[in-house]
């Protein structure tokens, strides 16, 4: 793959015409972003592109479906920035502010298709409801308004020929979901991009997956996210074949990539992963 020559561990994106599965992170940062506003600390300050991250969200690609997963206060500069043309549905992992307030921008995609397939647990389907009202209790909605299809999950689901499971994961004291995408039997990838904790039953559910997508916020322990080591030491149980950090902090910089393990990954806004 080629490489950015401002900064030689920056690939440029390959093609993913010919490509079962492709997921491309829309955001990789924590719930105030990278730069944090009024921050002057060295990775606010950096001049590495990899280091600007948005709130965590990704994109995913498939022969027969594109979805996205949280629509977070971001979605608008995201879906522009990656030229986002489809979106046939979205799933949730829960119903933190960082992890839905662009929920009305699906409007343009709800318009183009009629509706918008809306798939989150119960609890999470029960807060977008609440906070977006207007569009789940508008029976006549103006045409260009934001139709969401609620579809609670209480189990694995599949969107085209994609089964998506839900693992339910700790997240401080709640529980929210992360999702396994699996094709043809094989598990591709497993996103876990926020957790405090990835329970036994989950590891095995994930086992030997292609590609882990998990939370590590920062070196630092946090009650509510994965520290750099706690995410390795997940991955240790896993055993990916590639490990790939999402929802960064402002103290963890791109370039402490080099000093992890082999097959770990910091995760950057506008990676393309293919398979």
């Amino acid at each position: 793959m080629a490489e950015d020559p401002d900064f030689p561990s920056l690939p440029i994106p390959i093609s993913t015409l010919n490509s079962q599965l492709t997921v491309t992170f829309l955001g990789t940062g924590t719930s105030q972003g990278v730069p944090m506003i009024g921050c002057d600390c060295a990775v606010c300050r950096s001049p590495d592109p990899r280091d600007q991250r948005l709130r965590s969200s990704i994109y995913v690609e498939t022969p027969e479906r594109s979805w996205v997963v949280d629509t977070g206060t971001d979605f608008r500069t995201q879906a522009l920035r990656e030229n986002i043309r489809d979106v046939d549905a979205v799933v949730f992992t829960h119903s933190h502010t960082d992890h839905i307030m662009g929920f009305d921008d699906l409007r343009r995609f709800s318009h183009a298709r009629g509706s918008m397939p809306v798939y989150a647990s119960a609890e999470t389907m029960r807060d977008l409801k609440r906070v977006f009202q207007f569009a789940f209790d508008n029976p006549n909605p103006f045409p260009g308004y934001l139709k969401p299809e609620p579809h609670e999950i209480d189990g694995p689901f599949e969107l085209g020929a994609t089964v998506i499971t839900p693992l339910p994961v700790p997240h401080g004291n709640s529980i929210v979901n992360g999702y396994l995408f699996s094709r043809g039997g094989e598990k591709l990838v497993a996103y876990l991009s926020d957790c405090s904790g990835v329970p036994n039953a989950v590891v095995d559910l994930i086992g030997g997956v292609k590609v882990l997508i998990i939370d590590a916020l920062r070196d630092k322990p946090h009650p509510t996210h994965l520290s750099v080591n706690q995410a390795l030491e997940v991955a240790a149980r896993v055993r990916p074949g590639a490990t790939y950090f999402t929802h960064i902090a402002h103290e963890l910089p791109q370039a402490a990539e080099s000093r992890l393990p082999a097959g770990a990954h910091i995760a950057y806004d506008g990676l393309k992963l293919s398979f």
